[in-house]
This record gives C-alpha cells, sequence and structure tokens, in this order.
C-alpha cells in the first residue's frame, strides 16, 4: 500500500471541542477559564441526552409522564430526564450561581454563590416529537451575574436582556448530534463522534445567507395569524418558495440558518402574546442568528432589544435571512399603511 492510500485511510478527524475552547480562550489574555469550563459542563450534558435520546425506545423513555410542566404543557419523559441532566451538570460543574429552566417556575439556585454565571435553558425543545424520531435539542442562554459575587442570584441577574448574553446555543439531536454556540465573535458547529465521545469541529464560522428559498410556518394556524403574516405566505406560495416546518424550533432554525429561509411563529388570536419563550428560546436563537449575519425580529423590533419582565415571557418569533425577514417586515408596513 502506497503512502497516499495510507494517507486517505486516516482521514483528519478534526479539532475536538476542548481543544477549540482552549484555543479561543488564549486568545483573550484576561480570561480566566470559567466561561470555558462552563460550556464544557453543557457539552457534557449534552452527551448523556443524546444517549437517552437514541435509547429512549429502548427502556420506555418516550411518552408523557401524566403531568404539566410550569407553562401548562405536557411533559415528556426526556423533558425531566433532560432537565435533571442538565441541572445536576451546571450544578456540579461550579461556573454557575443560578439557573432558569422552562421546566421550572423560578430561579434554580446552585449551592455555589461564588458562582460568576446564570443560565436559561431550555433542556429539551421539541420534546413531543421524540415518539415519532423527528430532531429535538437543548437551547441555552449564559450571562455574567449582575449581582454581587458571593451572594445569591437575583431575578435581575436574568433579566438584562438579550444583548447581555456573553454566549449561547443549541445541540440539535438528529441524524448527526451537533453542538453549536457563539461567545459573540461567529458561530462554530461541533459534530459529536460516537465511538470518540468527542465533539469535532465541523462548521466553522457559520453564515445564514442573505436570501433564501424555505419558509417555515404553522399552516394550521393560518387563518389565526393577522393579515400581514397571511399575505406574505400567500407571496411565498405564488414564488414557488419551499414550505418546511418540523415543528421543533432547533430543527428549523438549523436548517434555515444553513440554506437561507425564514421561521415564523407570529402573534395570533389564541396567543397574542406569542407562543415561545423569550429568555431561554428567543434571546439565545436571536444571539445566535444576528451572529449569523441573520434577522430576529418580534414583528415590531429586534428581538435582542426587548426588555423582559418575567422568566417564563412570551415573544412573538420571525427568524432567519435577513433579507427574508425584511420582506416580512415591509408586508407589515404596507398593511399598516392601509
Amino acid at each position: 500500500m502506497n503512502s497516499k492510500s495510507v494517507q486517505e485511510l486516516a482521514v483528519q478527524i478534526g479539532i475536538t471541542l476542548d481543544r477549540f475552547i482552549h484555543h479561543e480562550q488564549s486568545a483573550f489574555p484576561y480570561a480566566t477559564g470559567e466561561l470555558s469550563h462552563l460550556l464544557r459542563d453543557i457539552a457534557l450534558a449534552g452527551k448523556i441526552i443524546n444517549r437517552e435520546v437514541n435509547r429512549a425506545g429502548l427502556i420506555d423513555l418516550s411518552g408523557a409522564i401524566g403531568q404539566s410542566n410550569v407553562q401548562g404543557e405536557s411533559q415528556q419523559k426526556l423533558d425531566v430526564i433532560a432537565n435533571i441532566r442538565f441541572l445536576r451538570a451546571l450544578q456540579r460543574g461550579g461556573e454557575v450561581c443560578a439557573i432558569i429552566s422552562e421546566e421550572d417556575e423560578g430561579i434554580i439556585y446552585t449551592n455555589n454563590d461564588n458562582g460568576k454565571y446564570v443560565v436559561a435553558i431550555d433542556p429539551l425543545d421539541g420534546s413531543s416529537n421524540i415518539d415519532v424520531n423527528v430532531s429535538i435539542g437543548t437551547i441555552f442562554s449564559i450571562y455574567r451575574r449582575v449581582s454581587p459575587v458571593g451572594t445569591p442570584a437575583t431575578m435581575e441577574d436574568f433579566m438584562q436582556g438579550g444583548r447581555k448574553q456573553v454566549a449561547a446555543g443549541y445541540i440539535l439531536y438528529g441524524s448527526s448530534t451537533l453542538l453549536v454556540y457563539s461567545t459573540g465573535s461567529g458561530v462554530n458547529a461541533f459534530t459529536y463522534e460516537y465511538s470518540l465521545g468527542e465533539y469535532i469541529l465541523s462548521h466553522r464560522n457559520l453564515k445564514c445567507p442573505i436570501d433564501g428559498s424555505i419558509y417555515s410556518i404553522n399552516d394550521g394556524y393560518y387563518e389565526l395569524y393577522d393579515d400581514f403574516i397571511r399575505s406574505y405566505v400567500q407571496k411565498c406560495r405564488q414564488k414557488g418558495l419551499t414550505a418546511r416546518y418540523i415543528g421543533s424550533l432547533v430543527g428549523d432554525f438549523h436548517r434555515n440558518s444553513l440554506k437561507g429561509g425564514v421561521y415564523l411563529y407570529p402573534a395570533m388570536e389564541k396567543a397574542p402574546n406569542g407562543k415561545l419563550r423569550l429568555l431561554y428560546e428567543c434571546f439565545p436563537l436571536a444571539f445566535l442568528a444576528e451572529q449569523l449575519g441573520g434577522e430576529a425580529t418580534d414583528g415590531e423590533k429586534p428581538i435582542l432589544d426587548i426588555v423582559p419582565t418575567s422568566f417564563h415571557q412570551r415573544t412573538p418569533f420571525i427568524v432567519g435571512s435577513r433579507k427574508m425577514v425584511a420582506e416580512v417586515m415591509a408586508e407589515k408596513g404596507q398593511f399598516v399603511e392601509r
């Protein structure tokens, strides 16, 4: 076997998440490592959830648990498991002083008042799709606390607003498992390599196409949407754009970010404030969208400019390729003028 054949067999694996985080940290001379450790804690919990998702059908982890969360939504078994796994990882990691989760009503204290960060998390978004083997995900948002280190965290630590996020990301559990995150200097994605037990850098410095051909909206609510949304959807149909809606926010956002598209979950008659949660769904994805070169709005202003008032606050959400979001807003402008 010649040397070229040997080289072809020994395909380069790439940069591991740990090495990438270490390299990125070294570029900041005043970095002390806490945020890097925190990202590793989230990545570790993601590995565990990946394992649970993959064997859910074998050990009866799919389906509802028979009770509702604080949102009034039916909890799935994996919702509860994912929440426990992430809370344990963040508590034991030592970098986080408090957490808010979709699955809990108030602040979850980690008994580590010296931690410099707080985390807002949706442990398992789209979990109702587990039974049918559709992509689901974890969404997280990280803030540097504003309350004094050494004291219990306060509500103000979480109410800083989306512009104050120091990092945000998601883990997508699908045909492969991807960890996608940003610390404000671009977006990178890491694919989980099962045999090595490592996340490997697979998508460096991701960018969302300025325009796209995909629109993602729940067509079943079409008659309940505002006039400008219905008008925009009609124009998408007339132009022959592709309708793609998984019903899993992370999956829809990830696809549109790579291929170019717009995701819409607007206000409607039965949900005048929208359905998606601001702090642990829309803020982190809007942060990523802007880093990707896209846009995110509630239909009035950029998502990241919204002033939060409560942990489980909801908002309309329109996010994706810059040109497509602008076209949605232009449609609204036409209806306002009328």
